[in-house]
């Protein structure tokens, strides 16, 4: 029990830490394309105001939220060895995170993109941790 609450919590952190230096790395390196609609959405986010998402900013996020719950995923079932409840609770958690910040975010995104990320972080985890087991 506690490799697995040790996994979920690993799992998350690497989430965390993983998806702030994506966007610190994309907003430095491509500011006007990444980090400007980003610097405005976090600003209509916390003041209120007008905003209006970028697809391409939206499906970039999607791609990359994927990618790293893969990855978080992968990295809770090392965490928590041979026990593989691990990632399908970690997805519930991020799934959990992803409807708290869909609630924040609703009038400025559409909801196909609400839809899309937030169906797709649970059967990321899962593939992440059946990487790590060779089950896929």
């Amino acid at each position: 029990m506690l490799r697995i609450v040790l996994g979920v919590i690993v799992g998350f952190i690497t989430w965390m830490i993983v998806w702030v230096g994506v966007e610190k790395i994309l907003s430095a390196i491509l500011p006007e394309w990444y980090g400007a609609p980003q610097t405005a959405f976090q600003n209509a986010v916390e003041n209120g105001g007008q905003f209006i998402a970028e697809t391409h900013l939206l499906l970039s996020h999607i791609l990359i939220g994927a990618i790293i719950s893969a990855v978080a995923g992968y990295v809770a079932a090392l965490t928590a060895g041979v026990n593989m409840r691990a990632p399908p609770v970690l997805g519930f958690l991020l799934l959990a995170m992803g409807l708290a910040k869909a609630y924040m975010s609703w009038p400025y995104v559409p909801l196909w993109y609400h839809v899309i990320f937030t169906a797709m972080l649970i059967p990321m985890v899962t593939i992440g941790g059946r990487l790590r087991t060779g089950a896929l």
